[in-house]
């Protein structure tokens, strides 16, 4: 049988959490499992009620993104782990291409290219992300200068989570972020599947638009605190 996944949806008052849920469960690829975590919503709530009876519906108070995947890590029965946000969509092969990808490569982890949409679900960019050739180097010395990984195109074993350790919540904004050195730093291989299968949307509400500030600082700690360790650790894991 076809390995399950688990696509986590973090929800926190975001109007387009029907889109997204829904993309989620239009997914080619069957063998998976819909996980909304309600971080404390106040509002747009009742775009989840039509979707209850297809997916695990999950509430919490309010903690912040990273609080909202642990919740839902934790509560995954799949053996692979997707995120999803709840302003984004899967194209309905994203999930299919991407664990036939990984099974074929033996890889751990797994992340694509994407397009970026406006509110009206317009695209506006095209192949957004950095595109690689060699994974072996390209993708680990990307991380000397730069994040070339969006969250919502990774796919990885859950297990891995218990290996390493979850989503550090102090991170607020850039929890993924410090996630990616973790894992490069520990050894595991981020595997790049040229493939735009991910739609990323851009609006005035997003937390990338609202909290520029407080991302930099977050930015700045993380890669000071990694960027030497990797750079120690290259030639142990390439």
């Amino acid at each position: 049988m076809d390995p399950k996944v688990s696509i986590i949806i973090p929800f926190y008052n975001c109007s387009y959490i029907d889109q997204a849920i829904q993309s989620a469960l239009n997914q080619t690829y069957k063998n998976i499992e819909v996980i909304v975590v309600d971080d404390g919503s106040t509002i747009f709530t009742e775009k989840i009620q039509p979707f209850l009876g297809r997916v695990l519906y999950l509430r919490k108070e309010n903690g912040g993104t990273a609080t909202a995947l642990n919740h839902g890590i934790h509560a995954a029965s799949g053996e692979y782990i997707a995120w999803l946000s709840s302003d984004d969509y899967f194209l309905p092969e994203k999930v299919f291409k991407q664990i036939t990808f990984m099974l074929k490569n033996n890889a751990e982890i797994s992340f694509t290219n994407y397009d970026c949409i406006n509110k009206n679900n317009q695209v506006i960019l095209n192949w957004v992300g950095e595109r690689f050739s060699d994974i072996e180097n390209g993708v680990y010395q990307a991380f000397l200068f730069r994040n070339p990984v969006n969250g919502c195109t990774v796919v990885m074993k859950k297990e891995i989570f218990d290996k390493i350790g979850y989503f550090i919540p102090y991170h607020r904004y850039t929890h993924d972020y410090e996630m990616w050195f973790r894992l490069l730093v520990n050894g595991y291989k981020m595997y790049y599947l040229d493939e735009s299968l991910t739609k990323l949307r851009q609006h005035n509400e997003s937390g990338t638009s609202k909290f520029q500030p407080e991302m930099k600082k977050e930015i700045a700690i993380i890669e000071n605190y990694y960027r030497p360790l990797l750079m120690k650790n290259m030639k142990a894991f390439l």
